[in-house]
């Protein structure tokens, strides 16, 4: 099993050193889902805060921006594209947030943070609805780039 790479020997937390890293291409993607009540659903176009989705959208990129702001040990890193996309489907919002860089580490974290704050988003536009919504399912779809190994998420079998 690999070592975990945020703490040191003495087995304090760190940030890890990024500095002799191939600066390369670094894509991530991340889902997320939020399971809204088919009633709460058809009002979202009603919504009087404005639109719920769109919101949220914007929540996403913007948090992918500042996540070393939020986790710690995070790098802060320029980042050349964030996209987030929700899809009403019968039990809810599903979000895909995909981020890019190029750099010296990925972003995966980046991507987690941008589907998470839209999910917590779209919550905090529709609990007035239901204070029953969940968000689940956040997860990494896929990672590109860099020195460890591409990864893409394997369908759930059913």
């Amino acid at each position: 099993m690999k070592k975990l790479s945020h703490y040191d020997k003495a087995g304090r937390a760190r940030m890890v050193d990024v500095s002799a890293k191939a600066v390369t291409k670094r894509v991530a993607i991340a889902h997320a889902f939020v399971r809204i009540k088919r009633a709460v659903l058809k009002k979202l176009p009603q919504n009087p805060k404005g639109d719920p989705l769109e919101v949220a959208r914007i929540a996403g990129i913007s948090a992918a921006k500042r996540t070393s702001d939020l986790i710690p040990m995070c790098h802060p890193l320029m980042l050349s594209y964030v996209d987030v996309e929700m899809k009403i489907e019968p039990k809810g919002v599903r979000i895909r947030a995909k981020v890019m860089t190029t750099g010296p580490t990925g972003v995966e974290m980046e991507a987690l943070t941008a589907a998470s704050v839209a999910a917590l988003t779209i919550y905090d536009m529709t609990k007035a609805l239901d204070k029953g919504i969940e968000i689940q399912d956040v997860y990494l779809l896929a990672k590109t780039g860099g020195k460890s190994a591409n990864f893409t998420r394997k369908a759930p079998t059913k």
